[in-house]
């Protein structure tokens, strides 16, 4: 997968995840396609380690794989800071 695709998988993985483990990140794009990215890296390694194949070429399956490992990043960095309640009281 080149650069572009690195991107849009890592913006796209990294927005699911924001949403889905909530904790109010405020990251922005930048911020975002980071998250996204490692998280591809986490989640092509957690499912190499399961005996499946990472991320291989732009598709659904590459999001679904960076969306795991971007939430998985998340639900971790929250753990560590404090900010893992997704349903807090404000």
């Amino acid at each position: 997968m080149n650069l572009l695709g690195w991107i849009v998988v890592g913006f796209v993985a990294g927005a699911l995840a924001r949403a889905v483990t909530g904790g109010g990140w405020n990251l922005g794009c930048l911020g975002t396609v980071v998250v996204g990215v490692v998280g591809g890296l986490i989640g092509g390694m957690l499912f190499n380690l399961a005996g499946d194949e990472g991320i291989n070429d732009f598709g659904l399956r590459s999001m679904f794989v960076a969306f795991v490992g971007a939430t998985v990043l998340l639900a971790v960095v929250g753990l560590a800071t404090g900010r893992s309640s997704r349903f807090r009281r404000r």
